[in-house]
């Protein structure tokens, strides 16, 4: 069963057979470069030259500038979870919790995915540099954890005073005893 034209929607043949171009309005010039000379704007078309093909030292600086940009995007958004910490409080509640979960997860993640971040930009010619992407990557990935850690020893869930520790202690012998009389 197929489908006649005349029962084809109006658009479906609007797609096949676009409008013809509106033609030029007389009495208004087109703007200075827009037409060229002749205000041909095939001939416009037929002068201008292909762009060439980069070379192979270009794409490698292309590579280390996006290299570049990827090693600095976790401290991008570092200031704004810096606040939203700040602004959460020092309080265990849901929300403060996650922040301090997602503050962990996402640099441990991005540390344990540092080589597929960078291997779309790494070339046998520029590996030098991207290794050195690659460590301020760690640094900063390291720094937003520092954040977080941050963030757990203002909330009090770092063992940080001796009475976290009291259970490893050796009790006291005393020196002496007092007895309770009677």
């Amino acid at each position: 069963m197929a489908v006649s034209e005349s029962k084809m929607p109006s658009w479906v043949s609007q797609l096949e057979a676009p409008p013809a171009a509106k033609s030029k309005i007389p009495g208004i010039v087109d703007p200075v470069g827009f037409g060229g000379p002749s205000g041909n704007k095939k001939q416009k078309d037929s002068k201008t030259q292909p762009r060439k093909q980069p070379t192979q030292d270009e794409m490698d600086t292309l590579k280390v500038k996006k290299a570049w940009e990827v090693a600095l995007g976790p401290v991008k958004g570092l200031p704004m979870t810096f606040i939203m910490m700040y602004m959460s409080g020092n309080s265990l509640q849901i929300f403060s919790i996650m922040m301090v979960f997602m503050a962990f997860k996402n640099p441990i993640v991005g540390l344990m995915a540092t080589n597929q971040a960078f291997e779309r930009f790494q070339t046998e010619t520029n590996s030098g540099k991207i290794l050195q992407t690659k460590l301020i990557y760690i640094v900063m990935q390291l720094l937003a954890l520092g954040v977080g850690i941050w963030k757990i020893n203002g909330m009090g869930l770092l063992p940080t005073t001796r009475s976290d520790w009291l259970m490893w202690e050796a009790q006291r012998e005393p020196v002496e005893f007092a007895i309770p009389a009677l």
